[in-house]
């Protein structure tokens, strides 16, 4: 199906770049808060809007009745119900309605009906029994092409040809003379048709369709099921227009079977959604040759509706191409999630685009600078128009009023925080913004013709589309209806413009929330699932109305400067691991400590504050991390001190690799291991052998000599390790050989726990150095990346970026005092190293403004790439050219040659 003109820009995106990945899902990547399944014919559920699968299938099977049983049902004086009817003739066994004619049953549901049923029904039964016999051989024969390479699991079944041809056409023949019920005798002609349809004996089939089906007047479900099986041979005889019209009538009038004549009608005519519109004589056929062409080619489909509006206001297939279209719009207007660029610039992304620059291999780096990204933020620069200042204000300045909301004002007018779904704060692409009003005028219209209360409801939801809540909430009050769906939907779509209106949350609305629309946000115990239910889903649950108020409140207390309430809406307080930002640490804390919660806040936003073992020492560690890559031991000391009964970082079921076993084993806190307070080598305090983040610390690292620092211990935990560090920082302060070697330990605790170092993950909370989002370089000047929520906390880096600067001045301070040409030559290359770390933050900050559908893309690339070049060796290249120069000769730099081979490309 094409890609219809009134997608946004940014939506053509999510399908190119995200069908790219197997795990994306476009119908999951919105929220779809008006229901499209609330058409009351539920036959054409099958064809609301989806770009999943090619056609809807959020709903159960059940929800669309099957003809045929409601004639056997109406067939037995509806003596059984709907379920007790299917069972009857499609599940029951074969044997038990043997046992009923024989006036031996055994099934209890023969048994309730009583003896005298099998007399009053028994050519009904008999033709059960026949049709039960038939029903397993009732298939095609597939015939294998020699050039078919697709492997058939079940190439044995059974098929029409395992029958006897010449028996069972007499068989049947003789049944359909005998019947006297003319419902009966059309269903042996039914059988009939099909038979000779599954042998290939097309010829056949229609004649059999024309002699024993289309004399008996009867047009239920038996006729329509055998003219599926006409429609059938007539293709197979290539009688492409015949059969087209054929399934287009059982389109029309059968409930179970659309879906396959709809694919009946494809494979038969490829233009045959036009044919039959020439061919269509009656106004309910046209009407639904129209519903079929703006259903296939969803292009501008208001042509279309105005077209099927002429011909009836009430159709209830004109409230289908309505509802897919309402449905088209709120992927443009209701993605699940916002991001912003690493420059700062707003946009809407797929959740599966990555926008990270991670200068970290496994391996030893060679090369003078990494090729930058191909840059697509330019073109999603082009795309992209947000209206940065919202919520403008109308207020006389000098009024109390104004006075009294300045502070809100000022925290809404913050360029760095943007509200999501607010009156002034969406862009528009053109056509999409036109499509909206000229459906919204399809839909004034039509509801002023229409009986359907459908109309008015839909026309108050584009209200809200167009943030004109106060509108769409007079309309929904106006509507008055029994129907139980459309009831739901106005109730929901009452609480949405409610809460999408309200531009502060304060305690006294979160107490409105929770007297009025608790249902909304309280989670309900999981519903045990139908068995005949898919038991694994890959995607989770779709975006619901519930996900999307609790991301608008999620929105708003992030605009008004609440980062912990924000957080805790869409992530919980273990989460906070992955990403351990000290200021937002701090407001999750103040959250926590906050005295007085409202019920909504101890309800729904505390609910996330999850298991971390001793809280209070969790929030210590991460204060004391922050103050170690800081330098400021003695304030991490402090915090290290509170956080003795940190229980280990909490990381539930997380396996990593066991080079020993060859094996993925899970992470256990055994005493031994590194668990985020314990167990910290001293080979934290030496230097790299080489740069290999996967090999084991006895292969990457090498200890110095500290001989000098009895303190230092083989084994400590972060208490013990900044206590050495403050007692080596007064060692520091000497003039002497033992104070050059203090700070040159100090500088190595600092380069190797930072983002470049064999001990990155040690002040970051993270179990091991393995690569991820944590070891990425920031790409922003803004001290917070996020703009909108913290929903998407985990697809960015927050972690205050490394200070290579405190690092370099412990080193120069070493150097300054040693004398040892070998120990220099040592410090220079690690003082080289940190100011590396100093370049890719340079770099990262900087990327290519090349667009990437340049045509000289490759040129001006490589021109970038040589601009980068020339500023690395100009700025960030100093302490190599002084080792270069300086100090070439030692034993130090040449065994640093053996090992690093991007140092010995640059001595060269």
């Amino acid at each position: 199906m094409k890609k219809y003109l009134l997608s946004l820009a940014v939506l053509s995106l999510f399908y190119t770049e995200s069908s790219a990945c197997a795990w994306s899902d476009p119908d999951y990547e919105y929220f779809n808060l008006f229901t499209q399944s609330i058409i009351k014919d539920k036959s054409y559920l099958p064809f609301l809007h989806s770009y999943s699968s090619r056609f809807y299938s959020d709903f159960k099977p059940s929800q669309i009745p099957d003809e045929n049983i409601d004639a056997w049902k109406k067939f037995f004086g509806n003596q059984l119900t709907y379920s007790e009817t299917d069972f009857l003739v499609n599940k029951m066994n074969i044997n038990d309605l043997n046992a009923l004619k024989k006036g031996t049953p055994t099934n209890q549901l023969l048994l309730k009906l009583g003896s005298s049923f099998y007399s009053k029904y028994h050519e009904a039964i008999d033709y059960l029994i026949e049709a039960k016999y038939l029903e397993p051989y009732m298939k095609i024969n597939y015939v294998e092409s020699t050039d078919s390479f697709y492997y058939r699991e079940n190439n044995t079944d059974k098929n029409a040809t395992n029958l006897d041809y010449n028996k069972t056409i007499s068989a049947l023949t003789s049944l359909y003379n005998a019947a006297k019920n003319p419902e009966i005798k059309q269903r042996y002609g039914y059988q009939l048709v099909r038979f000779n349809h599954y042998t290939r004996n097309y010829d056949t089939a229609l004649q059999a369709f024309k002699t024993y089906v289309e004399p008996i007047k009867l047009r239920g479900a038996s006729y329509f099921m055998a003219l599926d099986q006409l429609a059938g041979a007539q293709r197979g005889l290539d009688m492409k227009s015949d059969a087209n019209w054929n399934f287009f009538q059982v389109f029309m009038n059968s409930k179970s079977r659309k879906e396959s004549a709809f694919v009946s009608m494809k494979l038969s005519d490829t233009a045959s959604f036009n044919n039959i519109l020439k061919r269509a004589g009656t106004n309910n056929e046209k009407n639904m040759a129209y519903f079929l062409l703006g259903y296939e080619d969803f292009n501008n489909p208001i042509p279309i509706m105005e077209k099927m509006f002429e011909i009836n206001p009430d159709s209830e297939i004109l409230k289908v191409m309505a509802v897919r279209s309402i449905n088209e719009l709120e992927r443009s207007y209701l993605p699940i999630y916002y991001y912003s660029n690493n420059d700062g610039n707003s946009t809407i992304e797929n959740s599966t685009i990555e926008n990270s620059t991670n200068k970290n291999s496994d391996q030893t780096k060679t090369e003078t600078a990494a090729e930058p990204k191909k840059e697509e933020l330019s073109i999603w620069q082009k795309i992209i128009r947000f209206f940065k200042n919202l919520f403008s204000s109308k207020k006389d300045k000098n009024s109390t009023e104004a006075k009294a909301d300045q502070s809100d004002d000022e925290l809404l007018d913050n360029p760095d925080r943007i509200p999501v779904f607010t009156k002034n704060n969406y862009w528009y692409d053109d056509k999409t913004k036109d499509f909206l009003d000229d459906l919204e005028k399809f839909t004034n219209k039509t509801k002023e013709k229409s009986k359907d209360e459908y109309w008015q409801i839909a026309d108050a939801y584009l209200k809200f589309l167009k943030k004109d809540y106060k509108a769409s909430t007079e309309i929904l009050a106006d509507i008055k209806t029994t129907n139980p769906e459309y009831q739901e939907q106005i109730k929901r779509m009452k609480i949405l413009n409610d809460i999408v209106s309200q531009p502060k949350i304060d305690a006294e609305y979160e107490d409105h929330l929770m007297k009025d629309y608790a249902e909304y946000f309280v989670d309900k115990p999981e519903p045990k699932k139908d068995s005949t239910e898919t038991n694994y889903d890959y995607y989770g649950e779709v975006p619901s109305t519930k996900d999307f108020l609790k991301d608008v409140l999620a929105n708003r207390y992030f605009l008004q400067g609440e980062d912990g309430k924000s957080f805790l809406m869409n992530n919980t307080l273990s989460d906070l691991q992955y990403n351990p930002n000290s200021s937002l640490v701090k407001s999750v804390e103040d959250f926590y400590r906050k005295p007085n919660k409202t019920q909504f806040e101890q309800q729904i936003i505390a609910k996330n504050i999850n298991n971390v073992g001793n809280i209070d020492a969790f929030f210590a560690l991460i204060y004391g991390d922050r103050a170690m890559r800081q330098a400021d031991f003695e304030k991490a000391k402090s915090y290290y001190a509170k956080a003795q009964q940190f229980s280990g970082i909490p990381r539930a079921n997380y396996e990593r690799y066991n080079p020993q076993t060859g094996n993925y084993e899970k992470l256990v806190y055994d005493g031994k291991i590194y668990d985020g307070f314990n167990n910290i080598s001293d080979l934290v305090f030496g230097h790299n052998v080489w740069e290999s983040y996967q090999s084991s610390a006895d292969e990457s690292m090498e200890n110095e000599n500290y001989s000098l620092f009895p303190f230092i211990k083989p084994n400590m935990n972060k208490l013990q390790l900044a206590d050495a560090l403050i007692q080596l920082k007064q060692a520091g302060n000497g003039k002497d050989a033992k104070a050059a070697q203090a700070n040159q330990l100090i500088g190595n605790v600092l380069y190797n726990t930072s983002i470049l170092g064999y001990y990155r993950e040690i002040f970051v909370m993270d179990v091991d150095n393995s690569n991820g989002g944590k070891y990425d370089f920031w790409s922003t000047d803004k001290k917070n990346p996020y703009q909108y929520y913290y929903k998407n906390f985990l697809d960015r880096t927050y972690i205050e970026p490394d200070n290579f600067d405190l690092t370099l001045n412990y080193y120069k301070k070493a150097l300054d005092l040693s004398t040892d040409k070998e120990q220099k030559a040592r410090i220079l290359f690690q003082m080289a190293s940190a100011e590396q770390g100093k370049y890719y933050q340079y770099e990262a900050k900087n990327p290519s403004k090349v667009d990437y559908s340049d045509p000289k893309w490759s040129e001006k690339t490589d021109a970038y790439q040589k601009q980068l070049d020339q500023i690395k060796n100009q700025k960030y290249r100093t302490y190599f050219a002084m080792l270069k120069t300086q100090y070439a000769q030692t034993e130090t730099a040449k065994s640093l040659m053996g090992s690093c081979s991007y140092f010995s490309y640059f001595m060269k």
